[in-house]
């Protein structure tokens, strides 16, 4: 399976539609960097170059097997400035309990073609359906390259949205939310809230210690790159360690 070159064909697809509207699951979906704050641009020329395995060495399987997904990876401004929107699953879940995480799921019948706007369609319903996100505030900005989960199977697409005109947000679903948060990037990049994430496998993998939650796995290898790729990632120990719980 081709990653790089299917997401980029995604956004050139998606950006064929009229520049600068982003619409809910029945109008035509965009993707455009116009308008865009000028602080997010770092983030928006990163995801037109970086390479896959520039993100993770976990890449989809090349005979094309995978649960096809997507996450959205919104952008907004809040009190402290630049923020990123996150989820906390559920703690009564069987998979990863209380793991902070994007927005997203697997890609439905109806989202379309999963080479072009099937992603872009599937990071916001999904958004909407788990945090009453209004999609209809968010401007697609960027595709980055499918990555695997091989624990789940999943091909993720991330999809970078600029949260526009924000709207209220909030759990959906007790049994599979346990809240909706957002996180400043001051905090991301700030090398006190940094960390070493050690499975009990004995994979390790970047962490954030932010908003009371421990984000790691595939949500936090994502931050991580964002933040080297656009230049905003700071010196931190990597020494300091924190252990996961065996059910992670």
């Amino acid at each position: 399976m081709k990653t790089h070159e299917h997401s980029t064909d995604a956004a050139a697809a998606a950006a064929s539609a009229v520049p600068g509207v982003t619409a809910g699951r029945d109008a035509a979906i965009t993707v455009t960097t116009e308008g865009l704050p000028s602080w997010l641009e770092p983030v928006a020329s990163a995801a037109r170059t970086v390479e896959p395995q520039q993100l993770s060495r976990f890449l989809p399987p090349e005979n094309g097997a995978g649960r096809q997904s997507a996450v959205l990876v919104l952008f907004g401004e809040g009190a402290r400035g630049p923020e990123l929107l996150l989820m906390e699953r559920a703690g009564s879940l069987r998979s990863h309990p209380g793991q902070p995480s994007f927005p997203g799921g697997s890609l439905d019948p109806e989202d379309g073609d999963q080479a072009t706007t099937g992603p872009l369609r599937a990071a916001l319903r999904e958004a909407e359906e788990e945090t009453g996100l209004d999609p209809h505030g968010v401007q697609l900005f960027g595709v980055l390259p499918r990555l695997y989960i091989p624990v789940s199977s999943f091909v993720v697409t991330p999809v970078l949205g600029w949260w526009r005109s924000p709207s209220p947000v909030g759990v959906v679903d007790p049994g599979e939310t346990a809240r909706v948060f957002t996180v400043p990037v001051a905090d991301l990049t700030d090398p006190a809230n940094r960390a070493t994430a050690v499975h009990p496998s004995g994979h390790l993998g970047p962490a954030f210690l932010v908003e009371s939650a421990l984000v790691w796995g595939f949500t936090a290898g994502v931050i991580d790159r964002i933040l080297h790729f656009a230049g905003w990632e700071r010196p931190w120990d990597r020494a300091k360690q924190v252990p996961l719980d065996w059910r992670a």
